[in-house]
């Protein structure tokens, strides 16, 4: 048995490929940097351990204090936009809801 292959099949078979495989490429990108930034945020990369040897590299004999002080200092930043964002969000809910008027 012998298949006849129509122009619009042909034109199925070469773009529906292509469009899948963009569109894939797009939803995994963005669907890889939500779980990267997920699991970035449960597992900062850097801990008390490695700031106190990254001390002791530069020739600095760290104290408790300087190593938590770092710490706190890199916390702080990286809640920084979050606590904004969650003011915009904060902001927004309060315009949407209707004042009550007498």
């Amino acid at each position: 048995m012998i298949f006849y292959i129509t122009a619009v099949q042909v034109w199925h078979v070469i773009v529906f490929p292509i469009v899948g495989l963009i569109v894939g490429l797009i939803l995994g990108f963005f669907l890889a940097r939500y779980f990267f930034k997920k699991y970035l945020e449960k597992n900062p990369p850097v801990n008390e351990q490695q700031i106190r040897v990254m001390m002791q590299q530069m020739g600095r004999t760290p104290s408790e204090r300087q190593v938590r002080q770092v710490m706190a200092s890199m916390n702080q930043h990286k809640s920084e936009p979050a606590k904004k964002e969650k003011k915009k969000k904060e902001k927004k809910v309060k315009e949407e809801k209707p004042k009550k008027g007498k």
